[in-house]
């Protein structure tokens, strides 16, 4: 269970670089569990915003059922679930907003490039400060690498992925539960699932 305290954006930043993940890749490593939270214990909405890997001023404006994946390219997880994020962007076809926040690339270049080689369309704030995150309060706080958080179309929190997202089902359920449209079809028989299951 989550600890109730806000961990501070600079220890998250920290830990990415203290604790190793897979080979070379550093990260804070999660375990993929998905925390939900009841009406009585979310968040009030979130107020969110910072300049993007491309330089644009971006704010976030409630309205639609949003994912917020944070994440960097040194990450050995966040690479894994990419294309299930970027194929599940297209599949709702802006019925579903996405947004990225990169939390450690050396520069937004470095970021955007990442992004460019991986087909990622929706933008992402770069955030190696840790600003972005403050929005994110209590149990809410990012507290690995990735992270993966649903908000509804209000702005508030109403589940989090904390480590790599275990399945598109997983996702896409959470998306629903939210207030979300239901999950489309894959695009192809592989994006079901980034790491290979299929069950959710």
């Amino acid at each position: 269970m989550l600890a109730a305290v806000l961990l501070p954006a600079s220890l998250l930043l920290a830990g990415c670089s203290d604790l190793v993940g897979t080979g070379e890749l550093d990260y804070v490593p999660g375990n993929g569990g998905v925390v939900e939270f009841d009406a009585e214990d979310r968040q009030p909405p979130v107020e969110l915003g910072g300049e993007t890997t491309t330089g644009e001023e971006y704010t976030f404006t409630p309205g639609t059922v949003t994912v917020v994946n944070v994440w960097w390219s040194g990450c050995g997880p966040c690479i894994k679930e990419m294309p299930m994020l970027t194929e599940l962007y297209d599949a709702y076809d802006g019925d579903v907003d996405f947004l990225g926040i990169n939390i450690q690339d050396t520069s937004a270049a470095n970021a955007h490039a990442f992004e460019i080689d991986r087909d990622v369309d929706y933008p992402s704030i770069y955030d190696p400060n840790g600003n972005a995150l403050l929005a994110f309060t209590g149990r809410t706080a990012p507290r690995a690498t990735p992270t993966t958080l649903v908000l509804d179309e209000d702005g508030v929190v109403v589940s989090l992925i904390n480590g790599e997202i275990p399945s598109r089902t997983t996702l896409t359920d959470l998306v629903e539960d939210a207030g979300g449209p239901p999950a489309p079809p894959p695009a192809t028989a592989t994006s079901e699932d980034a790491s290979g299951s299929t069950d959710g």
